[in-house]
This record gives C-alpha cells, sequence and structure tokens, in this order.
C-alpha cells in the first residue's frame, strides 16, 4: 500500500521550507538569458524544473509567491486543496485530486506573482503531487508570506491567512 512514509523514502524526499516534502527532479540543462526575461528576475533562469511535493494531513504549504507560472499535477494519495490569491485579489481554492465528477482537477497552474497555499482536504492523509515550474524555480523568485503583511492586503481572508502562514 502506498503511504506519505514510503513515498518520502523511496524517493527520497527532503523538506520543503514552506512546508511539506520535495525532490527536485528535473532542470533543463538550457537557460533564458537575463535580458530576455521580465525585470523582476535577479539573473539567468533555466527553461524550466519540476518536483514531487508530499503533503501530509498535520502540514500545510505557506502562502508564499514566486515570479513564474506554476503548473500543479496530482499523482496519488488524496484531495489536495490549493488556495490562490490572484493578481484580483480573489481567493480561489482548486481541489486537486481524482475525483473529476466531483469538481477535482488533475492539473491547475499557479499564475506568476499571485500568493498561494496548499493543505490536504479534511479527512485526506496525504497528498502527493507534482509542480512544474517555467521559467524554471530559483530560491531567489520565492518570498514566504508574512502573516501581518498579508493580512493587511487582504484583511477579508484574514483567517485563512493566519491558519497557513508560518510567520
Amino acid at each position: 500500500m502506498l503511504t506519505a512514509q514510503l513515498l518520502i523514502n523511496k524517493l527520497q524526499l527532503l523538506p520543503h521550507p514552506e512546508g511539506g516534502y520535495y525532490k527536485e527532479t528535473y532542470r533543463s540543462d538550457d537557460t533564458i538569458q537575463q535580458n530576455a526575461l521580465p525585470a523582476s528576475f535577479s539573473g539567468n533562469r533555466n527553461y524550466s524544473t519540476a518536483i514531487y511535493f508530499l503533503l501530509e494531513q498535520s502540514n500545510f504549504s505557506a502562502f508564499h509567491k514566486i515570479k513564474s507560472d506554476e503548473c500543479w499535477h496530482f499523482y496519488a494519495g488524496q484531495t489536495l486543496l490549493v488556495h490562490v490569491i490572484n493578481n484580483d485579489g480573489i481567493l480561489e481554492t482548486i481541489r486537486l485530486g481524482n475525483d473529476l465528477l466531483n469538481g477535482e482537477a488533475f492539473q491547475f497552474v499557479v499564475p506568476a506573482n499571485c500568493w498561494f497555499a496548499s493543505e490536504p482536504a479534511e479527512n485526506a492523509l496525504f497528498s502527493f503531487v507534482g509542480c512544474t515550474v517555467a521559467p524554471g524555480f530559483d530560491f531567489a523568485d520565492f518570498e514566504l508570506a508574512k502573516a501581518n503583511e498579508l493580512i493587511a492586503l487582504y484583511p477579508q481572508y484574514e483567517n485563512i491567512i493566519s491558519r497557513l502562514c508560518r510567520q
């Protein structure tokens, strides 16, 4: 039987700063030069990167944002809730999973520069997903939210922001 601990051990997943476990599985060899990227990027970036990402019921991926689009792919376990505060300030919750008849999706793209967090749905033991980023992920493009600053921007979402921030 597939379990979170089996996946963590077999795939050699490591703790992720935003919560959960991850392992980079792909980083393109070719790069996009900084002068061909938007001004917000501080250097060259790989074309694309991909990771495995696992969250157990007792954990969450804290609100954060990156400078690239991030495509989430559902693999195994139970439903993952991805909470996105879109650039228009509207909070959207996407259900990643394999129950298409009940509104779940196998994939979803979080647009660049949107604040987002994720957590296993209620009663889910774990969610095992993948994330593909283009231009490729670099920690220089990663910003972990501070709850008080995010609440100041979006006071209407204070409850979920307070619950899904680590600082």
